[in-house]
């Protein structure tokens, strides 16, 4: 059996080699993917950038073992994700946090215990609630524990999503469309939110976005386009915001 423990001395570096995955509607086959190849490395925050139908959310999804390449191979922290078992794939998830453009939060939960939910079937009452009130003060939400979502704004309920996320102590979080529900204020929030969290816990972040203001403030910058690779930027630290805005600008079509 495949050992689904992540590497931590290597981090959640993640290493893609020819991947690519096909939808059939009918008699017509789409390539989702097309033989992307990405180096991902420990403790960078990379963007995907691309018009919808680029790829950017299926290559998120087979990162996160949510579904399953046709061909390539994934490796996250040393561990091969495109040959582990079905079994193994769930093992694999719960080391991995999803944060999701509509949040996924449960109606009828307090924040508290939306942050918790994951935890259910391996800690105590109260390690779960502890740990769960740590990641909410973390994300600034520590008054917040009692408040169902539908007492949250947009932008809390996204903060809470992030607590969620990080809760069984992941080394890479994958982020699709994090900021596209919210107004752009809150938006640079919630993405400082995780740069903050990156330099607090040392995880690697991969974000799905159409905005080029978020996509900004990453590492890296990677442009899909008809399931490829078609470019990539490095973000230097010093860089004017304007000028990184309109190189995004002229690569993105």
């Amino acid at each position: 059996m495949t050992s689904t423990r992540i590497d931590r001395k290597a981090g959640a570096s993640v290493e893609i080699r020819g991947l690519a995955k096909r939808y059939v509607t009918g008699e017509t086959a789409v390539a989702a993917l097309d033989g992307v190849t990405l180096t991902v490395e420990a403790g960078t925050l990379v963007a995907l950038m691309g018009p919808s139908g680029s790829g950017k959310s299926t290559l998120l999804h087979l990162v996160g073992a949510m579904d399953s390449a046709d061909e390539g191979e994934i490796t996250v922290g040393g561990l091969t994700v495109t040959a582990l078992s079905r079994g193994e794939q769930v093992e694999y998830r719960r080391r991995i946090g999803f944060v999701f453009q509509r949040f996924h939060l449960l109606p009828a939960l307090t924040a508290l215990d939306n942050v918790a939910a994951p935890l259910l079937p391996y800690k105590t009452e109260f390690d779960k609630h502890e740990r769960a009130g740590e990641l909410l003060s973390a994300v600034g939400l520590g008054d917040r524990g009692d408040s169902l979502p539908s007492e949250l704004s947009g932008g809390e309920q996204q903060r809470v999503a992030i607590a969620r996320a990080l809760v069984n102590d992941p080394m890479l979080v994958l982020a699709d469309e994090p900021t596209g529900n919210l107004d752009s204020e809150t938006g640079a929030e919630i993405i400082e939110l995780l740069l903050e969290l990156r330099e607090a816990h040392g995880l690697t972040v991969m974000i799905a976005t159409h905005d080029a203001l978020v996509a900004s403030r990453c590492d890296r910058i990677v442009r899909l386009l008809d399931g490829r690779v078609l470019d990539e930027l490095d973000v230097p630290i010093t860089v004017e915001p304007e000028a990184l805005l309109d190189r995004i600008s002229r690569i993105d079509p």
